[in-house]
């Protein structure tokens, strides 16, 4: 009697446990477009291709960026000025590529954590973005926030 009864309690845990790891959702049908707009977000940045990088916002976009805990956050007029000017002043050239990335999304909306990789002559740098995109009415996406902090 109690080799069947763990024979049925073995059962039970491999027919529940099965169930649980197939509970992950396939992926939205949409997120290979998101992959892509993000992989754009990076490459104009990298190319300094700031009007390219700029069309990544929505107009009312706001960015934050998190350091020793405090957030300074702007509007993305600022943001962009910000980003240009870094690129004009620098001795050599910033290449920063994702690492890694997660999306989260729907029809309207996703949310994405992305790592990345900022390299500067021999200086390199990780950090972590975190965006929530939005679907634009003429299609594509826009970010309509970014946090983002340095490791």
């Amino acid at each position: 009697m109690a080799h069947s009864a763990y024979g049925i309690w073995s059962a039970l845990i491999i027919l529940i446990s099965s169930a649980f790891s197939s509970c992950s959702p396939a992926p939205h049908p949409a997120e290979a477009t998101v992959r892509s707009f993000l992989e754009r977000y990076f490459s104009t940045w990298s190319k300094k291709d700031m009007d390219g990088y700029a069309a990544c916002f929505h107009p009312q976009a706001r960015v934050s960026y998190i350091q020793n805990g405090a957030p300074q956050t702007q509007g993305v007029t600022d943001f962009l000025h910000g980003q240009t000017m870094s690129h004009a002043t620098a001795r050599e050239p910033m290449i920063e590529v994702p690492l890694e990335m997660r999306i989260l999304m729907d029809d309207r909306a996703a949310q994405a954590y992305v790592r990345w990789r900022l390299t500067q002559g021999s200086r390199v740098v990780t950090g972590t973005d975190c965006f929530t995109l939005i679907q634009k009415p003429q299609g594509g996406w826009a970010i309509i926030s970014l946090v983002f902090y340095n490791d």
